[in-house]
């Protein structure tokens, strides 16, 4: 693989994706591509989803992650790929990506025996990268973020006659994602509103530019991660610009720089965009797993991430519906979303008690504990920095509870049988107990 940098400048530029001449796709784009991809794409259920009646809402979930390679691209990939021209087919493609649009094109173009290969950065998840490999695309590990994995696959497109393929605002790949909200309006005639995810803005553009063709007065929402709000700068800036991208549960979400085309067909038939932050992707995950028996990623699940997060108080008692667009996720990754969002929810909770370290205080803690249901998961005990009487010790509980209210009960019980405690996550300055004790070195 190439050590050496390349600068943005010495670069050719994508013509698909000109920020100085745009291109809008049209209804008629997507309906081509409709039809022209229906042979090799699944056409994905949308159920109505058990989490309806909890949150006041008729809410759908349109089950995308259900396509082979578990995400939307697959769509726009082999709408792009099939409208290649027979010297590009033969010469070869070439696309960069976090992991979604790089499986759709490695299995497509495989299917369509095309050569094909993908740029990703280090960042991108382990079982991303093994999945376009199985699927027989040459795989090229570069830069640390889609910036630079970008820049790299444009220079091997033009040193190696490839056909470049933006997996985000190349204009057959914005048509074939359109086809998305095709389906939606199919299965669920009478929808309110399409809460759609963002990162590139490629699938939000799709669906929006089918759905209002359509119905005009279905609501269109964007959704998009805190950690890389590419959409909300690009609005406030009235164009896309590069944002600084954070480490985020929605991988698959985080572009530096929203799509010119993209922008330029969403911008005016949206209706709102929505940010969320990481605590309600994590519980949306979470929720998603124990509702719906779903394993989906970040990316896929911020729509239900808005709705738990109460961000959408006027679709109370409308249809919503709700692209769950990717289900890729690395188990490891996973593991960390349920404890995360178990600890957004209180339901896993930590805290710190000073007990006495003479026999059976600790027991006495443990069997207090358990007297109200709670479950310990972990405890550690902490002697040699803790102050005051030498006969204490510090001791560390992570726990199980039921929710918020069974938490209240617990911390009730052990500020009436111990005077120095903390609770993590508590900021209120009459809950703290011990002077010496900061947020810090609860985390």
């Amino acid at each position: 693989m190439e050590s050496y940098t390349v600068e943005p400048s010495t670069i050719e530029f994508d013509p698909m994706c000109d920020k100085e001449n745009p291109q809008r796709i049209s209804f008629e784009d997507v309906s081509a591509a409709a039809f022209r991809i229906q042979s090799g794409i699944r056409k994905t259920p949308c159920v109505k989803s058990h989490m309806s009646a909890i949150y006041g809402m008729d809410i759908y979930l349109k089950n995308d992650f259900l396509q082979h390679t578990g995400s939307f691209k697959e769509r726009g990939a082999r709408n792009a790929l099939l409208l290649l021209s027979p010297e590009a087919k033969k010469c070869g493609v070439i696309s960069a990506s976090l992991g979604n649009h790089s499986q759709a094109m490695s299995y497509h173009a495989n299917l369509l025996q095309i050569p094909v290969t993908v740029v990703m950065p280090n960042v991108a998840p382990i079982m991303k990268i093994q999945k376009c490999q199985s699927y027989g695309a040459n795989v090229i590990i570069h830069g640390n973020d889609m910036k630079e994995a970008k820049y790299h696959a444009m220079m091997l497109a033009k040193e190696r006659q490839l056909t470049y393929i933006n997996g985000y605002d190349h204009p057959h790949i914005m048509s074939g994602q359109g086809t998305v909200g095709l389906e939606i309006l199919e299965q669920v005639p009478d929808v309110d509103a399409v809460l759609v995810p963002v990162g590139g803005g490629g699938l939000l553009a799709g669906v929006a530019t089918a759905i209002k063709h359509l119905n005009p007065n279905v609501l269109i929402y964007g959704v998009e991660t805190e950690k890389c709000p590419s959409m909300k700068v690009a609005i406030k800036n009235e164009g896309p610009v590069s944002v600084e991208i954070k480490s985020t549960l929605a991988d698959g979400l985080a572009v530096p720089t929203m799509g010119y085309n993209a922008f330029l067909t969403a911008k005016t038939i949206m209706d709102k965009l929505i940010t969320v932050n990481e605590d309600w992707l994590a519980r949306a995950i979470l929720r998603l797993v124990e509702q719906e028996k779903y394993v989906v990623e970040g990316g896929g699940a911020v729509g239900v991430a808005a709705i738990m997060a109460g961000l959408v108080p006027e679709l109370a008692n409308k249809k919503v519906v709700c692209i769950l667009s990717g289900g890729n996720i690395d188990t490891t990754i996973l593991g960390r979303c349920l404890e995360r969002g178990l600890a957004a929810e209180q339901r896993l909770v930590k805290f710190k008690v000073t007990v006495s370290d003479r026999p059976g205080g600790i027991a006495e803690l443990c069997k207090m504990i358990a007297s109200i249901g709670v479950s310990i998961k972990d405890i550690m005990q902490e002697r040699a920095w803790v102050y005051g009487d030498i006969f204490s010790v510090q001791v560390k509980v992570v726990c199980e509870t039921r929710g918020p209210e069974h938490k209240k009960e617990l911390r009730a019980l052990i500020s009436n049988l111990y005077k120095e405690w903390y609770f993590a996550g508590d900021y209120d300055e009459r809950l703290r107990r011990i002077s010496n004790v900061t947020e810090s070195d609860v985390a």
